[in-house]
């Protein structure tokens, strides 16, 4: 059997295959890829075990071009131990070529724009983002993807060319702090300064609030039901979730003002009355 295999042939270039060798090449290479990808993969869990923040994606980048630089020398490796002369392959460079640049030109893009990602570190794993109407935390870079996971659990998986040629919010790039505000109603003959300190106190008294930069209020519109303040504070760790964090202080606040007897007004309306003639 193996000599009828030894005796079925195609002629690539100069040089003769027959269909025995492309079998034993196919496995070969199958068996050093599979090896290839198990050492690369060790390899990236040994480097991103104790990695945090730009040291991760750094780490993932390096580990990312480890597994490409194994598979193309474990292929290489493959074709050369069962003698398959290299030069052979040439013909088929230029299809290869072609088919990159026709068929698999997206596929190509958002793995260079991968690797692009993560060598000038413009978005880390960890980073805050927002992509259209999507914000989230990027929990993953892959070479051909990225893993955006949102405060509601749902997670967006992006193509890295989106990434690099749309307009992306990094929230996390060059601060990690983010700011929040409360807008708070009290009636016209409340106190303003003792509301402006209540407000304060409401917002220190969470640990997650910054105390530097420190919480402030400010008068910021003469309301038709009341006065209107708003409460701006500062938080660094906006992946823990914003909406929770603006309940406690609202729900503080509310307390705050019943205590002191300070009134939150109702909608009113005002309505005038034109006797019948």
């Amino acid at each position: 059997m193996l000599n009828e295999m030894d005796q079925i042939t195609w002629k690539i270039g100069a040089n003769t295959l027959s269909l025995r060798t492309m079998i034993e090449g196919a496995l070969t290479a199958g068996a050093v890829l599979i090896l290839a990808l198990w050492v690369s993969s060790a390899i990236q869990t040994r480097l991103l075990r104790s990695a945090v923040g730009g040291d991760l994606s750094l780490r993932k980048a390096f580990s990312n071009a480890m597994r490409a630089l194994l598979m193309f020398f474990g292929l290489i490796i493959a074709l050369t131990a069962v003698g398959i002369d290299l030069t052979a392959l040439s013909v088929l460079g230029g299809a290869i070529g072609v088919g990159i640049g026709f068929g698999l030109q997206k596929l190509a893009a958002n793995y260079v724009s991968g690797f692009v990602i993560l060598a000038e570190r413009s978005m880390r794993i960890g980073d805050n983002v927002r992509l259209d109407n999507f914000e989230g935390r990027i929990t993953d870079i892959n070479a051909r993807y990225t893993v955006i996971r949102s405060l509601t659990g749902r997670e967006s998986i992006v193509p890295n060319e989106i990434l690099i040629t749309n307009r992306v919010e990094n929230m996390s790039l060059g601060d990690t702090r983010v700011w929040q505000s409360t807008v708070v109603s009290v009636a016209y003959d409340s106190h303003v300064e003792q509301v402006i300190d209540l407000l304060v106190e409401a917002a220190m008294a969470q640990e997650r609030v910054l105390k530097d930069p420190a919480p402030s209020v400010a008068l910021s519109a003469f309301g038709a039901d009341g006065l209107e303040f708003t409460l701006g504070y500062w938080i660094a760790d906006p992946e823990n979730g914003q909406l929770n964090l603006r309940s406690l202080i609202n729900r503080a606040i509310l307390r705050s003002l019943r205590e002191n007897s300070i009134e939150i007004p109702y909608p009113q309306r005002v309505v005038h009355m034109k006797p019948v003639q």
